[in-house]
């Protein structure tokens, strides 16, 4: 929501600023088809020459980002160390009976308590991926933090492709708009013949490339490409504390140790309080006896 509303701002102020100033739409309107055609035409067809199609796909997806904004809530991150205190306390109290939660977390009852989670996969398989590790009697953590430390580098590193690409379009619409100026310039050169008053008809309308090539960048794109990128480090922040829940795991720390440490290392604005998070492990304690 908050996106719309910023995007409302910047045409009210940009073009509402121009209108009082005295200026007229009519000549950015007559070549606003042509402009926009050359603009971002050159710009789409950029964007596909350097991405592959799961590149533009996921850049297209993402753009929805900018106005749902993050995908977990504080309840989420609540459910979360649920769920993982359900997992660690079951594998030290049964763990042959964790594999078949995480050998099949879609019909884990488990698993099914927290829908959300369930339906992200990565979130579920890095889950039980380091479970399952850990039930392999690995003897050395460090070496499992290690490898999630990795995993989660490279998921980042493709999360934030469409911001990438958002980005160098913005870096690239300030160019395109200077060429489809000089375009509509060459054209004018072409009519030098004709009265000041159409003269300068096409030399307003010849610069209202550079216009929306700087005003798409800085206004529109750019932020977008900021917003994306924001939106994205955020997330990774609930992939994270799974890490830090499951190495205090396998470092063998009581299980609301390890509880306390995914706590305290969710992000200020999504760390439920410890007496939230209490009772929460009342209420799953309760549902397991």
């Amino acid at each position: 929501m908050i996106g719309i509303v910023g995007i409302i701002i910047i045409f009210v102020m940009v073009f509402g600023g121009y209108l009082a100033a005295g200026g007229k739409m009519g000549v950015i309107l007559k070549a606003l088809p042509f402009e926009m055609m050359m603009i971002g035409g050159a710009a789409v067809g950029a964007t596909a020459l350097s991405n592959d199609m799961g590149g533009i796909k996921h850049t297209l997806k993402d753009i929805g980002k900018v106005f749902k904004g993050t995908k977990w809530a504080p309840e989420d991150y609540r459910d979360l160390l649920c769920l993982l205190f359900e997992l660690i306390r079951l594998a030290r109290q049964n763990p042959v009976g964790l594999e078949e939660h995480i050998e099949q977390p879609d019909t884990s009852p488990i698993f099914g308590k927290y829908g959300k989670i369930l339906s992200d996969k990565e979130a579920v398989n890095l889950i039980c991926d380091t479970m399952r590790s850990a039930s392999m009697n690995y003897d050395d953590p460090h070496q499992v933090e290690e490898v999630l430390e990795k995993r989660m580098d490279s998921n980042l590193h493709h999360a934030l492709h469409s911001s990438h690409v958002l980005q160098s379009l913005a870096d690239g619409l300030p160019a395109l708009g200077i060429v489809a100026a000089v375009l509509g310039i060459i054209k004018t050169m072409g009519s030098i013949d004709q009265p000041p008053e159409v003269l300068g008809k096409m030399i307003g309308s010849a610069l209202v490339g550079t216009f929306l090539g700087v005003f798409l960048a800085y206004g529109i794109v750019g932020p977008m490409a900021s917003r994306v990128k924001t939106v994205v480090e955020d997330d990774a922040h609930f992939y994270q504390l799974i890490r830090e829940v499951l190495v205090a795991n396998l470092h063998n720390h009581a299980t609301n140790i390890c509880i306390e440490v995914g706590r305290q290392n969710t992000p200020g604005q999504n760390r439920p309080s410890f007496s939230e998070l209490e009772d929460a492990l009342k209420e799953v304690k309760k549902g397991a006896a």
